[in-house]
């Protein structure tokens, strides 16, 4: 794979009490991903940026609210994430990790 696009691959991490949850209870961290990702990329993109080992990936696709903008009917962004389980001994931390 690119490693430019790998780079590219994630957005943002997704920081909420539910990601907080996962993450204490079953060692998952949350990612907004591009799109067009694939678990493969998703899972190379976590090792190259963070240096550690991830056992699996999964997927989900959250389709926007429809709203209401003023008097116009309006929709939210469909939203693309990421559930990343490290491996045993694995850890990230956000607060040392500068890009």
């Amino acid at each position: 794979m690119n490693q430019e696009r790998l780079m590219k691959v994630l957005v943002a991490p997704i920081v909420s009490e539910k990601s907080t949850m996962i993450g204490e209870k079953h060692n998952q961290i949350s990612f907004v991903v591009v799109p067009d990702a694939t678990k493969n990329e998703v899972k190379a993109a976590v090792e190259l940026l963070f240096k550690v080992q991830v056992s699996s990936v999964q997927i989900l696709n959250l389709k926007g609210k429809q709203k209401r903008f003023g008097r116009f009917p309006g929709k939210r962004n469909d939203v693309r994430k990421a559930y990343v389980t490290l491996a045993k001994g694995s850890e990230i931390n956000f607060e040392q990790e500068v890009m």
